[in-house]
């Protein structure tokens, strides 16, 4: 039998290999937990934990061994919705996925290697590394929740995949020249020409693009804040291209309100309906074009190497393009052949018929 507990310190004690502790909370009534471990070390923080609760006034943290997995990717869930995060829909998947091998769990009992075999799983089943990183992601941030609120003492280790989907694809002006003629129609053909300049996202930033966002006194397109995927707010200069794309576009938005009798307010649309997509038409004209598989993100990737291109400074381009981190951007900043080739041109101009390496002719 265990020395009776101590109100003040608790009481660390064994079953069989596994720790556990007594403790009483604030009113006096005892509590028994398992660490769920073989190590002290892991009692002794939970048990420290607990009385640091206890002390604050706070009731006692629950019972790691009733809280299951379910419960952590509820709370996940729910602090997506509470603050409006535009992912959940993404996070919502990959709990359902998660929930597959893992409902019922009790939270505590999850390991390094319970997150590895999820992972051999999902693989098995054909899913792309990337997508299982961004359940596992998914996982780590239920439990790292579930500690800052006090439910949980530890988390077990869950390492993501190495990935090896980094894309190399750009356009050089007389691809995307050429994309534009094949799409379907001009609303779609300006739709990419904006994006081939500014480098924006389709779907959150170029298609929901308003008339008021589009400043021709300041000669600048602006996103405000709340409305971009980093929630920061940006502007763009209206180079000569791009007031070309946008004049022809308030021609014709003029048009279809003169025939229709209404504001129409986006800036990119058909016959007045806003463009929600235009991929297939995308893949069919890039196919037609010669550069099948090209995506519109990669109109992304075109913009950031034609800043580079520019001399605009890294400071100002990431601001422009909305790159919040240096690192992202740099994988952006990707060199084309005909770059290499012209700084092969450029080192051979300042070379003197190979004296530079003693051989004379």
């Amino acid at each position: 039998m265990p020395r009776r507990a101590r109100r003040g310190s608790g009481h660390l004690y064994q079953r069989g290999k596994v720790w556990w502790f007594k403790f009483f909370d604030a009113t006096g009534a005892p509590h028994w937990r398992s660490s769920g471990s073989r190590e002290r070390g892991v009692a002794e923080a939970m048990l420290r934990e607990q009385l640091g609760q206890r002390d604050r006034g706070a009731p006692a943290l629950p019972d790691p061994r009733r809280l299951t997995v379910d419960a952590l990717l509820e709370g996940l869930l729910a602090e997506y919705r509470t603050n409006g995060r535009r992912s959940v829909d993404r996070a919502e998947l990959s709990c359902r996925h998660l929930l597959r091998l893992f409902k019922g769990r009790a939270a505590a009992s999850l390991t390094g290697s319970d997150a590895t075999r999820y992972a051999d799983l999902r693989l098995a089943e054909k899913a792309a590394p990337a997508t299982v990183n961004r359940e596992l992601a998914a996982l780590r941030r239920a439990y790292r929740l579930a500690i800052r609120q006090g439910l949980l003492a530890t988390m077990p280790p869950v390492t993501g995949l190495r990935e090896d989907n980094t894309r190399t694809g750009f356009f050089e002006d007389t691809q995307i020249a050429k994309v534009c003629r094949l799409l379907p129609s001009g609303e779609t053909a300006d739709a990419a020409r904006f994006m081939y300049a500014t480098g924006w996202r389709s779907r959150s930033e170029v298609f929901p693009l308003t008339w008021a966002q589009v400043d021709w006194a300041g000669a600048l397109v602006r996103l405000e804040p709340g409305t971009t995927k980093n929630r920061d707010g940006r502007a763009f200069p209206i180079t000569p291209a791009l007031r070309a794309v946008l004049e022809r576009r308030l021609e014709y938005t003029r048009r279809c309100e003169r025939a229709q009798g209404r504001i129409i307010p986006q800036v990119f649309h058909r016959g007045g309906r806003p463009i929600r997509s235009m991929t297939k038409a995308w893949r069919t004209a890039c196919k037609r074009a010669g550069v099948p598989g090209r995506l519109l993100h990669d109109l992304r990737r075109t913009a950031v190497r034609n800043l580079e291109r520019a001399g605009v400074s890294r400071s100002v381009a990431m601001k422009m393009t909305g790159h919040k981190t240096e690192s992202v951007y740099r994988r952006y900043a990707i060199v084309a052949e005909s770059d290499l080739h012209e700084a092969g041109a450029k080192l051979a101009a300042v070379t003197m018929n190979g004296d530079s390496f003693g051989v004379r002719r």
